[in-house]
């Protein structure tokens, strides 16, 4: 059996393992055989492993060191085969973003990686590699079939997530292609391989989980079903779109309801957080808070913690590049080669978002309306290997070779070519060198998640003495730079110095890219010194180290909740409960009922006792017969608690005589049928009314699908029908207008679910549980069972009123309290039911018990046998 802790699994490589390091490591055949666990080939079922038991952890591991485990579609090492063709050797990818990470993490954090190969192993050779990596990196492989990942890859990942979320609809066959359930299964199916590969390593209690990008979307639904308290992180680094784009998506609540099942979750921009939300609010019905600086969504008890902060370069990694001999002897060159023109720079893979036709377009449009500039600019275009393949990037690819032909056939001269294409991959050393030389980067793309090249190019300006001395510059003057950027790009916010375009405006990116060229040098010294500041703080350790921290923090109160699993499939999720929390069961409160004299029992109506699968409001028939059932026996004392009317309640529980009701929240109560409605406070001036329904009128008209409930006590104004966002902006501004036109009358405005309302101030469902204990106590019928049902937030009032009596003289000192909420939820309750058909079934059998409490009092009690003793 495979052990799931981490160390267990290090027993089984070798003891002598090469010290953890950035460097090369050879493997050859006679290396020993690393046992392979979990292989899955084909395509699994995203409903599978339904039969698997979720657990909150295994046993704790021995090591104290913090480790983290850091998953991302590919690992940070680079694969290359023997000249002899004898086996593999592998070496640190410096470029990669998730080995750059661990400057952030600490020296006293130990790092796992989790991922797959950039180099297809074959079969016979997988496990010798596994655990090579494993000694030599702390590299856990996940192996693909060839065949899967090119579904998963290419197919869903590439043809419909990377489009979609860049803002491509699949209109038609040709922009994106439509959506394929087998693809989406392919990529269920490798996300379900990486979860196997992270089980085998991780230390549930102890270890952090970081899942990088949208290739994982669904990776952390399998690994809280296997581990209710692991420490899941995840960080988007692409775009989230809109929620009018995003609803398209076939499979959005599986990817949404997947992504809460992290603690944390990671955005470059607000607005790809505020779209995400904005997603959960519309499509699921959760909504968010910001609390002392930190966002969070409640779901089902968990808090998910959402960040937003900016990846940053890997500033040690750039300068050694920068400090090389190569770059200077390039920068030289360059320099020698663009002598008296000035160089604007592009760097752009090669796709459809990274908008290069459109600076294409610009350069020519600048070249027409400013003749004189021609001859003296020039645009280096870097265009680097696109990361996908297909019709569009060929399209792309042959539309910039096309543009640039025909700029450089109409303003081009012998030795000059305005528009300089590079197409062939580049050196690093090259790329830095052509940022050195660059008064100018200009990033045109119609949609970046992140794109750090407008950092590159900063620090690459700040130079050093031996580019210094290439280039021909006193190094004791200050260094300038200019960045003309897209609004669409996640870089743009955080630079606040560039010139911001709409790329799809050929003239205003002409226009900013000639402000760009004439803006005075004082100026642009001063705004590269704000960005080198800003960039050199802000980077890959500082976002790496932040993030960590936020995670530690939304994982903290994990040992302290109860947990419980719950949903089939991608529906998965995990409700967390605090500890006293428990299910009410019926066998429980039947024994309870059965053995006490003077029971108190406050329901709440307008959740309960309702028909849940009608559109009408009305209760329940069986509701009412129970009801009737239960205010028969002279030990209840029976109250119904409603926010209707009373001449509603009236009419629906006429034929219940002993029922007593609060309606209005408890404005208007009635002990019996016989009794007369009663106000719990004397008799209130409702002048206010006046004054807050027109302020109620004014929102309704402007808000489409709300409307106005009016009480004898209380206005109420309802938007669950209205837009869910807009719908929550009106009320809160709502709330802000009445509060500010009600402050000196006395009544209380309060937001709940979808509603807006005003009331008299102090009356809440509380005071109709104090005034039945008090009645009781008056009566000399101390409550020694007390039961409260209620499913929102206005029943926590009832709630706590129940809590606190049971210190108090109005009830027994041996009393039994039922406190119980429906749905596993935070509340004042200690009891939960999981919906209303338990409630049902809970108050059927207390009603059979004063049903056969009733006839075993009637049947006239029998003589004892008389035994012969003959």
């Amino acid at each position: 059996m495979v052990s799931r802790s981490y160390s267990n699994l290090l027993e089984l490589a070798s003891v002598d393992s090469p010290t953890f390091g950035r460097g090369e490591y050879p493997l050859g055949r006679g290396e020993k055989r690393f046992p392979r666990v979990k292989t899955v080939v084909g395509v699994l079922s995203e409903l599978d492993d339904e039969n698997n038991h979720s657990v909150s952890s295994d046993a704790p591991s021995s090591i104290s060191q913090e480790r983290i485990i850091i998953v991302g579609n590919q690992l940070p090492l680079r694969a290359h085969r023997r000249p002899d063709g004898g086996g593999w050797y592998f070496s640190w990818d410096e470029d990669s973003l998730l080995l750059q990470l661990k400057d952030g993490l600490g020296e006293d954090m130990e790092v796992v990686y989790v991922g797959c190969l950039k180099e297809e192993i074959d079969l016979s050779e997988q496990d010798s590699v596994a655990q090579t990596l494993l000694e030599t990196f702390k590299c856990v492989p996940a192996f693909i079939p060839p065949d899967l990942l090119s579904r998963f890859y290419h197919g869903f990942c590439k043809q419909h997530l990377w489009p979609l979320f860049h803002y491509m609809l699949p209109l038609s066959p040709d922009l994106g292609g439509r959506f394929d359930r087998s693809l989406w299964q392919a990529y269920v199916s490798v996300n379900k391989i990486f979860a196997d590969k992270v089980m085998e390593v991780i230390s549930p209690d102890d270890d952090f989980v970081w899942i990088h990008d949208y290739h994982l979307f669904v990776l952390p639904t399998f690994l809280r079903k296997r581990f209710n308290r692991a420490k899941l992180g995840f960080f988007l680094h692409s775009p989230f779109p809109s929620s009018e784009i995003y609803r398209t998506l076939p499979v959005r609540d599986e990817i949404l309801r997947a992504l809460l099942n992290s603690d944390l979750i990671g955005f470059h921009t607000f607005d790809y957080a505020r779209h995400f939300l904005s997603c959960c609010s519309r499509m699921l019905g959760l909504s968010y808070q910001s609390k002392r600086g930190y966002i969070g969504l409640e779901y089902y008890g968990r808090t998910v913690s959402i960040k937003i902060l900016p990846v940053g370069i890997h500033m040690g990694q750039l300068q050694s590049v920068m400090n090389l001999s190569e770059t200077a002897l390039k920068v030289a060159e360059l320099k020698d080669r663009f002598a008296g023109q000035t160089v604007m720079l592009g760097v752009d893979d090669m796709d459809i978002f990274k908008g290069i036709s459109l600076k294409l377009l610009a350069m020519e449009q600048l070249l027409i309306q400013h003749p004189e500039k021609r001859g003296k600019v020039v645009l280096v275009q870097i265009a680097n290997p696109a990361r996908g393949r297909g019709k569009d990037v060929q399209e792309v690819r042959s539309e910039t070779s096309s543009t640039v032909q025909r700029i450089n056939q109409v303003f081009g001269r012998p030795g000059y070519k305005p528009v300089i294409l590079i197409d062939s991959p580049l050196q690093f050393y090259e790329r830095i060198a052509y940022y050195v030389i660059a008064e100018c980067c200009l990033v045109t793309a119609v949609r970046d998640g992140m794109n750090l090249i407008p950092y590159e190019y900063i620090v690459s300006r700040q130079g050093n003495r031996s580019l210094d001395k290439a280039l021909g510059f006193n190094s004791s003057l200050p260094k300038k730079s200019m960045l003309v950027l897209s609004e669409f790009i996640g870089c743009s916010p955080s630079l606040s110095g560039a010139v911001r375009v709409n790329p799809w405006n050929i003239d205003s990116v002409a226009e900013a890219m000639d402000s760009a060229l004439t803006t005075p040098e004082n100026e642009k010294q001063l705004r590269h010194e704000k960005h080198y500041t800003y960039v050199s703080t802000h980077d890959v350790a500082y976002w790496a180290h932040s993030f960590m921290q936020d995670l530690e923090r939304a994982c903290r109160d994990h040992v302290s909740r109860r947990c419980w699993g719950i949903g089939f499939g991608l529906g998965f999720r995990v409700i967390a409960l605090d500890p006293s929390f428990r299910k009410l069961s019926v066998e429980h409160i039947v024994s309870a009922y059965k053995r006490t004299r003077n029971r108190a029992i406050l329901l709440d109506f307008d959740g309960p006792m309702r028909m849940q699968s009608s559109w009408s409001a009305s209760p329940h028939t069986e509701a009412v017969r129970i009801l009737n059932s239960l205010c028969k026996d002279t030990k209840n004392v029976v109250f119904l608690v409603s926010g209707k009317d009373r001449a509603q309640l009236t009419e629906w529980f006429s034929s219940c005589e002993n029922l007593g009701m609060a309606a209005e929240h408890g404005y208007f109560v009635r002990e019996n049928n016989d009794a007369e409605w009663e106000t719990c406070k004397p008799l209130s001036n409702f002048e206010w009314k006046q004054i807050a329904e027109p302020v109620m009128q004014l929102y309704m008209e402007t808000t489409d699908g709300s409307y106005i409930e009016a009480k004898e006590s209380a206005l109420v104004w309802h938007y669950e029908y209205a837009d869910r966002d807009f719908g929550s902006c009106q009320a809160k501004e709502l709330l802000d207008h009445l509060e500010s036109v009600l402050g000196n009358e006395p009544v209380s405005v309060k937001s709940g679910e979808y509603i807006v309302e005003v009331k008299p101030q102090g009356v809440n469902k509380g005071q109709v549980a104090e005034r039945l204990l008090d009645k009781m106590q008056k009566k000399a019928m101390q409550p020694d069972f007390v039961l409260c049902i209620g499913d929102d937030r206005s029943d926590e009032d009832m709630f706590e009123v129940i809590m606190s009596a049971r210190s108090g003289p109005s009830l027994s000192p041996v009393a039994e309290v039922f406190a119980c909420t429906v749905g596993r939820k935070p509340s004042k309750a200690t009891y939960y039911v999981e919906d209303t058909s338990e409630i049902l079934r809970m108050l059927q059998g207390l009603a059979f018990a004063s049903e056969q409490a009733s006839k075993n009092a009637a049947l006239p009690s029998a003589k004892p046998p008389i035994i012969s003793r003959e």
